[in-house]
C-alpha cells in the first residue's frame, strides 16, 4: 500500500459530491482503458446517478471506461437484489458506454461457473493469468463496508477471506442467496481502492477496517496503490476533515 488517506464530510450527500468528483478528474486524467470495480447496496446508488446525470457524464469518455462489479447475488440480472440492476438504472442505462465495456457477474449456471467465468472474464480483460504487482487490475475499486466488516460478499469468519490461490470465489450457505465475490488479492489489486462509507451504524466497523483489525475482513484490504476513506461524519465518529 502505498499511501492512506481519509476525507471526511458533513453528510453522505457531500461526500458523494465529491466523490463523483474526485471520480471525473481521475478519468480525464488518465490515458487508454480506464476500469472500475463497482460496489453494490444502496451507499453507491447515489454516487451513480450523479456520474450519469449529464454534468459529469459529458465529461467522461466513457468509450474507455470500463466497469466491473467487487461482488454479485447471484440473481438474474433484472432481479431487485441485483448489483448490475442497481448500477444499470442509475448509470448504464444513462451513458454512452459500449455494451463490450460492461462487464457483469454470469447469471446463469452455477455460483460456482459463474465464479470461474468471471475469473477467467477479468483475465481476459488483464491479459495474463496471474497478478502483477507493478500492473493493477482496476483504476479505482469502490468498496464499501457492511456493519459486521464485511466487504464485498467477504464475510468475517467464512474461508473465503483466506483464499489467495483464486480471483473469484463462489459464496454459498452464507446468506440468504449465493453470491459471487473478488477475492482479496484481487480486491487489492487496484492503482486506488475507496471505501464509501456513510452512516452511524457503520462506524464501529469502520474503526476496526481503518486500524487494520485482521477480524473484519474490510480491515485486511491492501491495495497495491492508495487506500482512501470517504466517509461520513457519522461513519468517522469525528468532525469533517476536508477532501483529498
Amino acid at each position: 500500500m502505498k499511501d492512506e488517506h481519509a476525507c471526511i464530510f458533513q453528510n453522505a450527500a457531500s461526500l458523494t459530491e465529491h466523490l463523483a468528483d474526485w471520480l471525473v478528474a481521475r478519468i480525464a486524467a488518465s490515458e487508454g482503458r480506464f476500469s472500475i470495480a463497482l460496489s453494490g447496496g444502496s451507499t453507491p446508488r447515489p454516487l451513480y446517478e450523479l456520474l450519469g446525470a449529464p454534468e459529469r457524464a459529458g465529461r467522461i469518455d466513457w468509450r474507455r471506461v470500463h466497469l466491473f462489479w467487487g461482488d454479485e447475488r447471484f440473481v438474474p440480472h433484472d432481479d431487485p437484489k441485483s448489483n448490475f440492476r442497481m448500477a444499470r438504472l442509475a448509470l448504464i442505462d444513462r451513458v454512452p458506454i459500449p455494451p463490450e465495456n460492461v462487464h457483469a457477474v454470469p447469471d446463469d449456471g452455477t455460483p460456482e461457473s459463474a465464479a470461474s467465468r468471471y475469473a477467467e472474464a477479468l483475465r481476459e480483460y488483464y491479459g495474463a493469468a496471474s497478478l502483477d504487482p507493478a500492473r493493477p487490475l482496476f483504476d479505482v475499486n469502490l468498496l464499501g463496508i457492511g456493519d459486521d466488516g464485511h466487504t464485498a460478499s467477504l464475510f468475517p469468519g467464512t474461508p473465503h477471506v483466506d483464499t489467495t490461490d483464486a480471483w473469484t470465489v463462489p459464496v454459498v450457505g452464507v446468506k440468504d442467496e449465493a453470491r459471487v465475490s473478488l477475492t482479496l488479492p484481487a480486491l487489492e489489486s487496484a492503482q486506488t481502492v475507496v471505501f464509501m462509507v456513510a452512516g452511524a451504524e457503520k462506524r464501529e466497523a469502520v474503526a476496526r477496517a481503518r486500524a487494520h483489525d485482521p477480524g473484519v475482513p474490510s480491515g485486511r484490504v491492501r491495495p497495491q496503490g492508495d487506500l482512501l476513506w470517504y466517509l461520513d461524519e457519522a461513519a468517522a465518529g469525528g468532525a469533517a476533515a476536508g477532501a483529498a
